[in-house]
């Protein structure tokens, strides 16, 4: 079975986005421990600052939900909450 691609789209509000930036880094070392975890890179858009995108890959979906699920997740929702614009997540599968 192809492994669960994930690519998350993060935009940070104009005036939050170190703030931002500090907690999706926070989120990057436990992930890249956790079971399942293949690739979690965090980018930053080099012409627009306030974008961030994490692409991941994961063995299954059912461990990329643990993640979702997880301690830290959960830590950067509370702590962004009202420093992020938008969020949205692709989930997708490698096909060539």
């Amino acid at each position: 079975m192809a492994n669960l691609t994930i690519v998350a789209h993060i935009h940070a509000k104009a005036d939050q986005i170190d703030f931002v930036k500090s907690e999706l880094e926070k989120m990057v070392a436990p992930t890249r421990a956790e079971k399942g975890c293949v690739q979690y890179d965090l980018h930053q858009d080099n012409d627009h600052p306030t974008h961030f995108m994490f692409f991941e890959n994961w063995e299954s979906r059912e461990l990329w939900q643990d993640h979702s699920n997880s301690q830290h997740v959960q830590a950067y929702r509370a702590a962004s909450e009202g420093a992020v614009e938008s969020f949205t997540l692709h989930e997708m599968t490698q096909i060539a």
